[in-house]
């Protein structure tokens, strides 16, 4: 979540004609990690579980890609992205260890 925030607070600058474009498209992307986490947790289904895991997963790289390009197109500076790339970076690591973790537990039952 802390992402998302994070994400929501970077793109109040954005430009007016990007609230339909890059700033939607990252509000949503980062938005969906965390919703993802607790939808596939509120199932009770470890095959579920994990399956969420990846789309959240999927998000986060989504999110990364939308603030490289950001860069790219000068809509932001990379000191202003470098904290929330290693966020992402270590929040990646998390996810993966989750869901092997959750797969361990899946197959020892």
């Amino acid at each position: 979540m802390q992402i998302a925030e994070d994400i929501y607070k970077l793109t109040r600058d954005f430009p007016r004609d990007e609230m339909y474009g890059m700033t939607s498209q990252m509000r949503r992307s980062s938005a969906s990690i965390a919703a993802n986490i607790a939808e596939g947790y509120g199932r009770e289904n470890r095959g579920s579980f994990v399956q969420y895991l990846r789309i959240a997963q999927g998000s986060l790289k989504e999110t990364e890609t939308h603030l490289l390009l950001s860069e790219r197109v000068g809509l932001l500076k990379r000191k202003q992205i470098e904290s929330l790339l290693e966020q992402s970076d270590e929040l990646g690591r998390m996810l993966r260890s989750l869901i092997r973790a959750v797969q361990r537990k899946t197959a020892s039952n």
